[in-house]
């Protein structure tokens, strides 16, 4: 009898332990806002151009997306047509917004009637408030390469502002976003970062590793996605705000490329009188990391062997 109850409680540990590994995402927006496209993007290695073909998603597509480690993303595509949307308002609306850890909702910067998606909206918080009162809010505002380029943030904190007056007491993270350029790894990334466990702990010991790589940055990628996970960065040194993600963007594109080569790519090490920089494969399933050095002591061969005496501990970390 004994022996049953211990066993309970290790299997009630073991789903406990599951469950929060699961991380809800709902992914909402009017049809033709551009959700599925993005989700493509991120998490099925298309390219922009290719999403023209995908289909117009019906009632929601449901996918799980195994990231970084041991989470799994359970990502809910909501179709965005009217009859769908006022079906997650009623009759669906416990099934739908039960347990959610995030939710996305995509505005279309051109919507021609922006008060229905407002609308849209606000239902979806209410709904959020009475099933998952702590659900982390993004608010995505995209096709912004459709804004003339002289008005487009102004255009932003316009909506940015209006979402943050009607989304009390939620506090919201509002983004502008476009397939076609870095803006959309960025959004991904920090939205990604935040279903992270442990994250600060994480920082903390790549600081440490860029510390005795005497290194400008250390920064750390998802394998599949390549969206950034954590960095460790020199405050005294100015950077660009977007280089991670162009970073990102870039390198996606290269693996798809070797992919179609029918090659794996493994590692870029470009070195010459005033800059290191390397991406590595770093631990066994999840990820790369990325150093950059610039006027530094510590020769390549050093590096090496400390991003190799450092894989084993970040591995047994991120899978535990």
């Amino acid at each position: 009898m004994m022996h049953s109850v211990a066993t309970d409680e290790i299997s009630s540990h073991a789903l406990a332990d599951q469950k929060n590994k699961n991380k809800k995402v709902l992914l909402m927006g009017k049809s033709g806002s551009g959700k599925t496209s993005m989700r493509s993007i991120i998490f099925a290695n298309y390219i922009a151009r290719d999403t023209m073909r995908l289909g117009v998603t019906i009632d929601v597509e449901r996918s799980h997306v195994q990231f970084f480690g041991n989470l799994i993303f359970s990502i809910w595509d909501c179709g965005g047509q009217d009859s769908f949307m006022e079906n997650y308002f009623s009759c669906q609306r416990e099934h739908i917004f039960r347990n959610v850890h995030v939710l996305i909702f995509v505005f279309d910067v051109e919507s021609l009637v922006p008060e229905k998606d407002f609308f849209y909206y606000e239902q979806c918080l209410e709904a959020l408030q009475q099933n998952s009162p702590d659900a982390k809010i993004f608010c995505l505002i995209h096709k912004m390469d459709l804004v003339p380029e002289d008005t487009r943030e102004a255009t932003f904190r316009k909506c940015e502002s209006h979402l943050h007056l009607i989304s009390y007491p939620y506090k919201i993270t509002a983004f502008k976003t476009s397939i076609w350029d870095e803006t959309l790894y960025k959004a991904w990334s920090l939205i990604a970062h935040s279903l992270i466990p442990d994250v600060r702990l994480l920082e903390t010991r790549l600081e440490k590793l860029r510390k005795i790589c005497e290194a400008d940055e250390v920064i750390l990628f998802e394998r599949a996605t390549f969206l950034v996970i954590s960095h460790a960065t020199n405050s005294s040194t100015s950077y660009d705000p977007y280089r991670f993600e162009k970073i990102s963007n870039i390198i996606k594109q290269f693996k798809l490329s070797c992919s179609k080569s029918q090659a794996h790519f493994q590692s870029i090490e470009i070195k010459n009188s005033s800059l290191s920089f390397w991406i590595n494969r770093f631990t066994v399933n999840n990820t790369y990391i990325m150093i950059i050095n610039t006027h530094s002591n510590v020769s390549s061969a050093i590096i090496r062997l400390n991003i190799q005496l450092a894989r084993r501990y970040f591995d047994f970390f991120i899978n535990t």
